[in-house]
């Protein structure tokens, strides 16, 4: 239950982080930052885990949850402007 809950406390700090990092104009509110750090953070919490950087039960570091929001960022405006068209 802990590991969930320091995930999502990373991820509200990371979309923000990741958002003013990634190059480019991002029109979306602050809510869908957040949520997309979110999902960046567990993206990187899974991930470290499937490859072995991290043991089961622990979160991201800071560096890889950035990493992972900023990639959650660009699929999402990938998507985005797949759609718009």
């Amino acid at each position: 239950m802990m590991s969930i809950l320091g995930t999502l406390f990373v991820g509200l700090i990371v979309g923000l982080i990741a958002r003013a990092l990634k190059p480019g104009d991002d029109n979306m509110g602050w809510l869908m930052t957040i949520v997309l750090g979110i999902v960046g953070s567990f993206l990187a919490s899974y991930a470290g885990v499937a490859m072995g950087f991290y043991p089961e039960g622990s979160t991201a570091g800071w560096i890889a949850s950035i990493i992972g929001a900023i990639v959650v960022l660009f699929l999402y405006n990938l998507v985005r402007s797949k759609t718009s068209r």
